[in-house]
């Protein structure tokens, strides 16, 4: 028979991650949400809906920028931090930051570590530039194997 796995409630995970270093705050906004902070990154946390789980992210985890968590923006050749009023590049420490932050989220809160994830920071928004403007503008030429005149 397989055990079963203990799955604590949203009250004692806010004390595991009390315990394990992280800033447990209410979060104005988000009704019964708690803000988690730890190394300059913070994410918003509500009770999980689902059986199983204690707590599910209410907002991805990003940089704290003048006390908005900012979203991570890849745009092809670098990746940004982006928030309400700015968009800064992202550093490699920030980057790094962001990733231990969700690692160890996600190791505390039982959620999935995704093998694509370990790899490295995943952004949450993409915007390719290189792509913008490749709509034709001219027709595209008549090829002479396809039919012309209904045939």
């Amino acid at each position: 028979m397989a055990a079963k796995s203990r799955v604590p409630s949203f009250e004692q995970l806010q004390q595991e991650l009390s315990a394990s270093e992280f800033d447990v705050t209410p979060c104005e906004g988000v009704q019964t949400g708690v803000l988690v902070t730890k190394h300059g990154v913070a994410a918003v946390l509500i009770p999980a809906r689902e059986p199983g789980a204690a707590a599910a992210m209410a907002t991805p985890a990003g940089v704290l920028v003048k006390g908005e968590i900012a979203r991570l923006l890849d745009r092809g050749y670098q990746k940004f931090i982006k928030t309400s009023q700015y968009e800064l590049p992202a550093t490699a420490a920030q980057l790094h930051a962001i990733h231990a932050f969700t690692e160890e989220l996600k190791e505390l809160t039982g959620e999935d570590c995704l093998y694509n994830e370990s790899l490295g920071t995943t952004s949450d928004l993409y915007r390719y530039d290189r792509l913008k403007g490749r709509e034709s503008a001219q027709p595209a030429p008549v090829r002479p194997w396809d039919l012309a005149g209904g045939h």
